[in-house]
């Protein structure tokens, strides 16, 4: 019988073992702390000093912040919220100053910086320069990137990954609540031993999120590359400096410190792999929960990968990319597909990797193999249009041995689309009723958003039986049978608020695909 022990609200901040119930939000103010009580435990008397400027997705951190200020201060982490978000960087630059003349109260200071997607612009002065001039041995800086990609509480759509690069800031991306742990303390450490002030980005999808994770102390055990030679003077931040010095230190040494201390780490991780995997699929942060939902839906788990010839790989540090685990990673492979929202990031940084490398693999992306768009680098990714793009390759690629009979998709209510294109014309079947969605032998695939999941579509029927409470899509779309099927351009917008009220505004999206039979 498990031991019973008190729960407390505050497990989420104090818990040292062991697991406790938080979102995101509250994990970046667990983070410091744990932080310090790390640094005790090395023997190590350290201060915390949060700043930023508040916005959605980060709105809520400063308000968890004050409504945990005693316990912060029992921690030595002071919060000072910022006038503007280039005050408060500046200001969190100033804490890596706090040792340089030895007159600081602490060992070092660690900071934390917030700010959303126009905050990071406006900040690239203050960035730029706190970055250059680097941070202290046992001080350090995470940037906290609130990204809004699809606009829903802000002006534009942000991607902040590309400010962050135009700064030289190494960029962590976590895929849930348990990585902005983990992630949190890996980027302090890094920032540490390379200097580089260090980017996690937040997204409303992760940070917004609540989950069960593990607080144990000794999870991540963080280790320093052997194989990375220490310039004498070191990486840290130091007085005099000058802007030449500290341009050549940057691009000379700091960032392949960055690099090296991600590969001792292992933190790009091989999450799936095959024996002879002729397909990789690359992937981070968000898109990678989406292309995991892609592959569920495909049914395709890690023993299905081994048959499909399919390899998965996480990417903690999207920039800059480390190139050992990718280039192994690669190795055998004929294809790789990168998914990743908005603009490209790992893509072309992977395909500079691979430029001169023997029998490299093929890398699509943003564009498939024939330069047609294939992941849209505009809103958000949908994981059906992953699990189409993905089970149209498998099928191709997937040894001679694969029948369709044997496609693990087949229990998942996910079947083998004929995948056609807008120049191969589909004739009407002469089995099919004027108006209606479906043959009354040959049943269509129609692929949902995953809140759709439940809706069945019944073979011999002329109708989609929703589960108790939704609408019928039929009556929405009035002139589907005026159409002739013709493949990929079938692609319907429709009211969700005409079929159930989750949104007032999203639309349902349906993707039909027509089986062969109605060629």
């Amino acid at each position: 019988m498990m031991e019973k022990r008190q729960v407390s609200l505050q497990d989420k901040y104090i818990l040292e073992e062991g697991r406790a119930f938080m979102t995101g939000i509250q994990a970046l103010v667990r983070l410091p702390m744990v932080q310090r009580r790390l640094d005790q435990s090395r023997g190590w008397d350290t201060g915390g000093f949060i700043s930023g400027y508040r916005g959605s997705p980060l709105g809520a951190l400063d308000q968890q912040l004050v409504l945990n200020r005693k316990l912060l201060e029992e921690h030595h982490v002071r919060f000072n919220p910022g006038v503007n978000e280039d005050l408060a960087a500046t200001s969190i630059w100033g804490t890596q100053q706090a040792e340089l003349h030895g007159q600081g109260r602490y060992d070092g200071v660690f900071g934390l910086w917030y700010g959303k997607g126009p905050g990071v612009d406006r900040s690239g002065d203050a960035l730029r320069h706190a970055n250059l001039a680097g941070t202290s041995a046992r001080g350090g800086v995470l940037a906290l990137m609130g990204d809004d990609h699809t606009c829903e509480s802000s002006t534009t759509c942000h991607q902040s990954e590309f400010a962050m690069m135009d700064a030289m800031i190494p960029v962590f991306n976590p895929a849930g609540v348990q990585e902005i742990l983990d992630f949190g303390l890996y980027g302090w450490a890094l920032s540490r031993f390379s200097g580089c002030w260090v980017g996690l980005k937040c997204i409303h999808d992760t940070v917004e999120s609540t989950a069960t994770v593990d607080v144990s102390s000794d999870r991540c055990e963080i280790l320093l590359p052997q194989d990375y030679t220490m310039p004498p003077e070191g990486l840290n931040i130091r007085w005099p400096d000058t802007p030449h010095e500290q341009e050549a230190r940057l691009h000379e040494n700091k960032l392949v410190a960055a690099k090296a201390f991600v590969r001792v780490n292992r933190l790009n991780r091989i999450l799936m792999d095959a024996p002879q995997a002729k397909i990789g699929i690359i992937s981070t942060g968000k898109a990678l929960l989406d292309t995991r939902l892609a592959l569920d839906e495909l049914g395709i788990g890690p023993e299905e990968a081994k048959g499909l010839g399919l390899r998965l790989m996480q990417i903690a540090m999207p920039w800059p990319l480390e190139p050992e685990g990718v280039k192994e990673f690669s190795r055998g492979l004929d294809l790789i597909m990168v998914v990743e929202e908005k603009r490209g990031l790992i893509e072309p940084q992977l395909k500079d990797f691979l430029y001169h490398t023997a029998d490299a693999p093929q890398v699509i992306g943003k564009q498939d193999e024939k330069g047609n768009r294939l992941f849209p680098s505009a809103g958000a990714f949908d994981p059906n249009h992953i699990a189409l793009s993905l089970a149209e390759r498998v099928l191709a690629k997937s040894s001679a041995g694969t029948s369709l009979e044997r496609m693990p998709w087949q229990n998942s209510g996910i079947v083998k689309p004929d995948f056609v294109t807008a120049s191969s014309p589909r004739k009407r079947s002469r089995n099919r009723s004027r108006g209606c969605l479906i043959s009354v032998q040959d049943v269509p695939i129609i692929l949902l958003p995953l809140f759709l999941k439940e809706a069945m579509l019944m073979q011999g029927s002329d109708a989609i039986t929703w589960p108790s409470g939704w609408t019928e899509v039929l009556q929405v779309l009035p002139t589907w049978g005026q159409r002739e099927p013709t493949g990929w351009e079938n692609l319907f917008s429709v009211n969700v608020n005409m079929c159930f009220k989750t949104s007032e505004t999203e639309p349902i999206f349906i993707r039909v695909c027509w089986p062969s039979a109605l060629q």
